[in-house]
């Protein structure tokens, strides 16, 4: 079965980042495939370069972009709110005159089609968040 993700919360806000990659885990050991995992709403906080929580917590955006990594699925990130929430490429940042990039490496701006072709696409789309 092919499923796709949708995380409305942040990393370190709510438990939404925590509980998707949990289910993503078990839904891969189980022999499915992801197809993508869409941030949306604070969730686009998980893309984020500057994210260094403390040394005895879990650093979720990297385990997610490790994740995405060894399993071949994208890590697809609402432009309108990661712009307005700060996350942006080298693209936006040069658009908005901002000095520097912050879009960690393995996510990908995009809009909010991309969350109805997850929900196409995929036999299954599963919200996290608020």
């Amino acid at each position: 079965m092919k499923y796709s993700i949708a995380i409305y919360g942040g990393p370190y806000s709510h438990q939404a980042t925590h509980s998707a990659w949990h289910f993503t885990r078990a839904v891969l050991k189980r022999g499915h495939t992801i197809e993508r995992v869409f941030f949306y709403h604070d969730g686009v906080y998980n893309a984020s370069a500057l994210t260094a929580p403390p040394q005895d917590e879990q650093n979720l955006p990297l385990k997610w972009q490790q994740l995405a990594e060894d399993n071949d699925f994208e890590l697809t990130v609402c432009i309108a709110a990661a712009v307005r929430r700060g996350i942006l490429d080298e693209n936006e940042a040069q658009r908005y005159s901002k000095p520097a990039a912050n879009l960690e490496q393995g996510y990908q701006l995009s809009g909010l089609g991309q969350l109805v072709d997850a929900g196409l696409t995929s036999d299954r789309l599963i919200s996290f968040g608020p």
